[in-house]
């Protein structure tokens, strides 16, 4: 028996807010994908202290803008997630 299909459940009074959730979801993941690679350079010795610095720097902050839009928006952090069915959750 296969599952029924995920769907996409945006209520007319909340597409303001879950469009939003959904653009700062996938801001998180790609902010994710760049602090996993910027980890891996870094082990690998690629970049220099310098360089790894204003990284670090620079995806603490993303994180804190992330985190400062979902509290003006009204939207828990932790909601900021994909439901991708067999795959399992994007976040």
């Amino acid at each position: 028996m296969t599952q029924p299909a995920v769907r996409l459940d945006i209520a007319p009074d909340r597409v303001e807010q879950d469009l939003t959730r959904l653009v700062l979801t996938l801001v998180e993941f790609v902010r994710r994908l760049l602090e996993a690679q910027a980890v891996r350079r870094m082990e690998a010795g690629t970049i220099t202290s310098v360089e790894a610095e204003q990284l670090g720097v620079t995806l603490m902050r993303s994180r804190d803008v992330v985190l400062s839009l979902c509290q003006r928006l009204g939207i828990a952090p932790d909601s900021l997630n994909l439901d991708l069915g067999p795959l399992g959750r994007l976040l």
